[in-house]
């Protein structure tokens, strides 16, 4: 290593010393109970390293600080998928077409943590691994600490899980990653080589179970929002779901599915999450905390603007930028009330009707040509459409695909702008995920009783009320990856999804689809043309994303993917 490489780790350091010593000053996203008298000790540039390290309120907002920046998932994987495609975005066209480089991999991460900016290298130094250097800090000096064990104990419980769920995601974006759990000296070795996925996912099932009874069930007043108990136990339940999928599992080894059942039903015997009876109402920035929140990443975007969902989800005849545009692929997904696909449904008429007496959940996700919302009805069609090309606000942001993202925006927010948003949260963990894992897991173990049963509390809920599925053997499979398809929409799961199933050559090789209204202005008849919006190809190769090309060329040992 070169002494200018090793000044600049050591400048790095420096520097996370001296963020840790202001981060009193900083308004944090998770709010803690510091009492005034923090502020008036001494000069903020006067502590020593002991004095920070034995005092909690530095500590939590340390710890807040990872909180903040661990990168979420907002318009990001979900523009990859056959879910939404982001608006006028040259390199995410490029990936969909199939042409992901070790050169273009940041933009997989456009939305990252707290600061809303571009990734960087995307999921690799700029998120997942800034968290992990935080976490290995945090252990680096926490043993200097002397105050109260419990909330010591607690605040190891919380970084071991941000840090072992940080290296969770690396390995399954990037196969294999190195492990690094201590901090560099300037004499140590930073040309580290790749862990295997296997030993990742030991890492993290250990931390995992070492973390699980150092944290409490629930939290009041300002704690609200750190990591539970419940929320490792669900993440655990992930992991091993992942770890038994096809993807990472190709000997079909049952024990790992067992592990994964265990792990989603230890959730469900808590007896502390139920679903909430609101479908829409379940993420919004007003039930924050409902029943069916495991965890979430809280915001104040009044404050600190990071994520405006109104923002960027609204159509602009609202005022809104419209980032991102349903394709009509996942249109077509959305069952009629009978339970039919439209494709299936010998009564659906593509040309006249065919957003009617749809799964509820639609039209809570998607807003499309004639959708009343916020007291007029949606305009996509042309010429003169308010929410089309021709209408005159914010028409540059105008759809591509024919439909508009619903789903998150808080609609009681008319006009964004400035300090008028909402606050939607990040949903990382939801109650309604645990009971899809555990379906899927129960299949895999031959219970197909157990499976249907929890599919169905899924499309039972309250405001949702679709059929029940019936289905067995590979048709309930698929009725199995069609109910996470929707109940998860723009959640973050679908690009995992069809990945660890290996099913993502056959459904993001299918061509993107749009619709285009016309409406003669003479009579008000709308015709409706249907065509391919965008070509798309998934290569073998993708199943695991490239190394940022910046990171092979720092260090010699890093060994790219296979194909890139």
């Amino acid at each position: 290593m070169t002494m200018r490489k090793k000044e600049n780790i050591k400048n790095k350091t420096t520097r996370f010393a001296f963020i840790l010593k202001m981060m009193l000053i900083l308004w944090l996203v998770i709010p803690y109970s510091c009492s005034d008298d923090v502020l008036d000790r001494k000069p903020l540039d006067s502590y020593s390293d002991a004095a920070v390290w034995n005092d909690p309120a530095l500590i939590s907002a340390f710890i807040s600080n990872i909180y903040r920046d661990f990168p979420v998932d907002w318009n990001t994987t979900a523009c990859l998928t056959d879910e939404v495609t982001r608006r006028n975005n040259a390199t995410y066209d490029m990936i969909n077409a199939g042409n992901l480089t070790p050169g273009n991999t940041q933009m997989v991460n456009y939305w990252y943590g707290g600061s809303g900016n571009y990734g960087g290298t995307g999921y690799w130094s700029a998120s997942y691994y800034e968290t992990v250097s935080k976490c290995n800090i945090f252990f680096a000096n926490i043993d200097q600490a002397t105050f109260d064990e419990t909330l010591m104990n607690r605040m190891i419980g919380e970084v071991k899980f941000l840090r072992a769920y940080a290296y969770f995601r690396l390995a399954t974006i990037y196969n294999g990653v190195p492990l690094i759990t201590k901090t560099f000296n300037l004499d140590d070795d930073f040309y580290l080589p790749r862990n295997t996925y296997d030993e990742c996912m030991d890492f993290v099932f250990k931390e995992y179970e070492d973390c699980i009874p150092l944290l409490p069930l629930e939290y009041s007043g300002n704690d609200i929002g750190r990591i539970t108990k419940g929320t490792v136990m669900a993440a655990k339940a992930r992991a091993w779901l992942y770890y038994a999928s096809p993807l990472n599992n190709p000997s079909n080894d049952k024990t790992r599915y067992q592990k994964a059942a265990d792990a989603a039903k230890a959730v469900i015997d808590l007896g502390i999450y139920s679903l909430y009876p609101h479908y829409r109402d379940s993420y919004q920035d007003y039930t924050i905390y409902n029943s069916e929140v495991i965890w979430n990443r809280l915001y104040n975007n009044v404050q600190y603007p990071h994520m405006r969902v109104e923002l960027s989800h609204f159509p602009p005849g609202y005022y809104g930028y419209a980032h991102i545009h349903p394709l009509q692929n996942i249109v077509d997904e959305y069952e009629r009330t009978n339970g039919l696909l439209p494709s299936e449904d010998p009564e659906y008429d593509p040309y006249n009707g065919q957003w009617e007496n749809r799964d509820p959940r639609f039209y809570f996700s998607i807003n499309y040509d004639g959708a009343m919302f916020q007291g007029r009805e949606v305009e996509c069609f042309l010429p003169g459409g308010l929410d089309s090309q021709d209408g005159p606000i914010e028409a540059w942001n105008a759809t591509t695909t024919g439909y508009y993202a619903r789903k998150f925006g808080n609609e009681s927010i008319i006009q964004p702008r400035g300090t008028n948003v909402g606050n939607t949260p990040w949903p990382h963990f939801r109650y309604n995920e645990v009971l899809l894992n555990y379906a899927e897991a129960k299949y895999f173990l031959g219970d197909e009783e157990t499976c249907r049963q929890y599919i169905n509390m899924i499309r039972s809920r309250p405001t949702v009320e679709m059929p029940p599925v019936t289905a067995s053997g590979p048709e309930l499979l698929e009725k199995l990856r069609h109910e996470r398809k929707i109940e998860l929409f723009l959640e973050g799961h679908r690009f995992f999804d069809v990945r660890r199933w290996k099913i993502a050559p056959e459904v993001l090789s299918v061509d993107a689809k749009r619709v285009t209204i016309t409406k003669d202005p003479a009579t008000g008849v709308k015709t409706y043309e249907y065509s391919t919006f965008q070509v798309r190809e998934f290569p073998e190769k993708m199943y695991y994303l490239p190394i940022p090309q910046t990171e092979i060329e720092k260090n010699p040992n890093l060994v790219q993917n296979p194909g890139y």
